[in-house]
């Protein structure tokens, strides 16, 4: 069986995720930068979303992060789409790409796309003390998590010249009386 990566819009992935993940919810909007799917004898069989970490202590500018991967149990399904994912975030430059999986969870598709463990063992912030409530309370809040990594580069660090001043793009009044 060929499997054949395609891209997808957010919502179409969204829709993958929302009826065949195991356990996560569909996707706030806001985090994702890219969208996989999978085509296996002409249909959809898995999606993955990519985007901005969701761990401030890994939101450097270079790392990317597989939020959700799902598919319908084709084989080698998984490793198609983290491989098309890692190899999208090496195009842009990104100088690594994490995922996180339950430390239940064996990882063999990670492996097959060439990625590492890199911890395990890790909680999760819903148990800080803290004001953040979660809206919804799911099992795997509970579990503990194991960050799987593929490491492309180091970081290129540059001096961005190009932020524009606050009167490069002036804002038109707000109300008819502040033009007096």
């Amino acid at each position: 069986m060929t499997l054949t990566i395609v891209p997808l819009t957010f919502p179409k992935a969204n829709a993958v995720i929302g009826a065949i993940h195991r356990h996560h919810a569909p996707l706030p909007g806001g985090f994702a930068w890219y969208c996989v799917g999978v085509v296996a004898n002409s249909e959809l069989v898995g999606a993955a979303i990519a985007g901005r970490p969701t761990n401030r202590n890994n939101d450097d500018g270079f790392t990317v992060e597989v939020l959700r991967v799902a598919t319908d149990g084709t084989p080698n399904a998984p490793s198609a789409l983290l491989g098309a994912c890692a190899r999208a975030a090496h195009a842009i430059g990104a100088s690594r790409i994490i995922t996180y999986t339950l430390d239940s969870e064996s990882g063999v598709s990670l492996r097959g796309a060439g990625w590492a463990k890199e911890a395990d063992g890790i909680q999760t912030w819903w148990h800080h003390q803290g004001t953040r409530v979660a809206a919804v309370q799911r099992d795997h809040f509970d579990a503990r998590k194991t960050r799987w990594a593929k490491h492309f580069r180091a970081a290129t660090e540059y001096r961005n010249s190009f932020t524009p001043s606050p009167s490069a793009f002036p804002q038109p009044p707000m109300f008819p009386e502040d033009e007096r």
